[in-house]
């Protein structure tokens, strides 16, 4: 008896040690992952606030004092910026409209499921629900089964909650950073199919 007792006892020990080192090394991988979660999180909001930095309207004098290694744009090149990844990240056409007189359509986006009106906003803070009562009025108007609403920035509570039911997509700006990398990833996979690879 007292041998069966010992097999049991070195029996639950093992099992013990494997399922606490077993959970040792997992709550390591968890540990690791979430803080590579973090770090994405960081890079995403780093970029975002890049995005603004690089098409945000400024005068003259504080273009020159930029450094000459930072990259910076008119802010209407938002507008084609922005038409350009949503066309690589969700397919489909894109036009941009001209500057003036667009209503507040800055872009155009065609898809199979039809036409997507979008305005794009250039932001650092959040965004208000005037632009997306703008874009709505547009979709009505123009029979489009769908808009956007992008920002560089994020959106008030109030403008979340006027976009209800309104089938307008609201874009923050990690959420923008996010189909930047989608679409490019998109690009890379059709490049990829084009050239023959030499193995």
């Amino acid at each position: 008896m007292i041998y069966l007792e010992i097999i049991v006892a070195l029996i639950l020990a093992a099992a013990f040690f494997k399922f606490y080192s077993h959970k040792k090394n997992t709550d390591y991988q968890t540990e690791l992952l979430a803080h590579h979660i973090d770090k994405s999180e960081e890079m995403k909001r780093t970029l975002a606030m890049g995005l603004y930095m690089r098409f945000r309207k400024e005068s003259e004098e504080e273009i020159n004092l930029l450094s000459s290694s930072y990259l910076k744009q008119d802010p209407i090149m938002f507008e084609s910026f922005v038409a350009e990844i949503i066309e690589r990240a969700k397919g489909g056409s894109t036009w941009v409209s001209p500057p003036v007189g667009d209503f507040g359509v800055d872009f155009e986006h065609t898809t199979e499921d039809g036409l997507y009106l979008g305005q794009v906003k250039c932001y650092r803070g959040d965004l208000p629900f005037e632009a997306i009562a703008l874009i709505h009025s547009n979709m009505v108007k123009r029979g489009a089964v769908g808009g956007y609403v992008i920002t560089t920035g994020a959106f008030t509570p109030g403008a979340r909650e006027y976009a209800l039911g309104l089938d307008v997509e609201l874009i923050e700006g990690v959420q923008l950073v996010e189909l930047w990398l989608k679409g490019l990833e998109n690009a890379e996979q059709e490049i990829k199919g084009i050239i023959p690879s030499y193995v």
